[in-house]
């Protein structure tokens, strides 16, 4: 496979779990779309470490990468001053204090 289609294919592939990592939370999340490519490709990078400890073979990739994004999703979040059903606010943006 040429490597420029793989890079696009994993880019494709972040978008995705991030998005549905998004999806998963409750609430609206101030991330661009690079920051969500970036947490569904950490969520499966994630996912295919875990699995591959376990000595599994493609069993639940999908499931697992939704996971760990929807746990990244949530520590962004965190990191904002957010909770699970708030998002927070972006950074740079006052807080009011």
């Amino acid at each position: 496979m040429n490597f420029f289609v793989y890079l696009l294919l994993l880019l494709l592939n972040g978008l995705v779990v991030g998005a549905l990592a998004r999806l998963a939370l409750p609430g609206k999340d101030p991330m661009s779309i690079p920051q969500t490519i970036g947490i569904g490709i950490a969520g499966s990078f994630l996912a295919g470490l875990v699995l591959a400890l376990l000595g599994a073979q493609n069993a639940g990739g999908w499931l697992l990468s939704l996971a760990f994004a929807a746990a990244g999703v949530y520590l962004v979040r965190r990191s904002r001053g957010g909770d699970l059903t708030s998002p927070g606010s972006p950074p740079g943006v006052d807080r009011g204090i």
